[in-house]
Parts: C-alpha cells; structure tokens; sequence
C-alpha cells in the first residue's frame, strides 16, 4: 500500500514562490508515476506536472511551464514541486497522486493550500 503526504503549501503573494513536498511511503516500487494536481475554488481539477519513475520523464501543464519544476529526491521517497513566478490563478488545493504500476489505481494525497495574493 501506499501513502502520501503533502506539505509545504501556504501564503505568498504575487511574483512569489513556494515548494511543495510529496512524501511517499509503503510500497515504493509499485509507484508508476508522480503527479501534482491542483483544484481551485469552484472549478475542475486540473493537472499540473507529472514525473515517471523509472526514466524520469518530466511533463507540465502549458499554464505552468516555465514557472513550476517537478523534481524527486529518492534518497527521501519525495518528489517536490518547485512554484516560482505565481500568479493569484495559482490559488487552489494542491494534491499529489501516485499511478501504480499494472493497474489503473491512483492514490491521492490530502492536499495542500496554496493562496496567492494580488
């Protein structure tokens, strides 16, 4: 089994940046993947980054790119989400989700809040 938890989350204002921590814990191994997600108040969940865990395949969503960095400390079991130049949009609840491997299994963190003022 798997678990993850997120941190790092908090206030910031415009122009500012923040990193987020995705700790994974259990069965490593079956780890496929690595995605941060993000839902801001009265819209879908979104996509932001993701990182496989084999290769090291990087992806961003084009609303990021450029901005954000996906990245994974695997002495910790972590993979970190590196928010530079954020924009009040940025605001939301962000997840980390880890795809498992020969399954269709997603395991979702908690969350974490990410304000981003004017």
């Amino acid at each position: 089994q798997v678990r993850l938890v997120e941190s790092g989350g908090g206030l910031v204002q415009a122009g500012g940046s923040l990193r987020l921590s995705c700790a994974a814990s259990g069965s490593i191994s079956s780890i496929y993947s690595t995605g941060w997600h993000r839902r801001a108040p009265g819209k879908a969940r979104e996509w932001v980054a993701g990182i496989v865990s084999g290769d090291g395949t990087i992806s961003y969503a084009a609303s990021v790119k450029g901005r954000f960095t996906i990245s994974r400390d695997n002495s910790k079991n972590t993979v970190l989400l590196q928010m530079n130049s954020l924009k009040p949009e940025d605001t939301a609840v962000y997840y980390c989700a880890a795809d498992l491997q020969g399954s269709h299994r997603r395991i979702w963190g908690q969350g974490t809040q990410v304000t981003v003022s004017s």
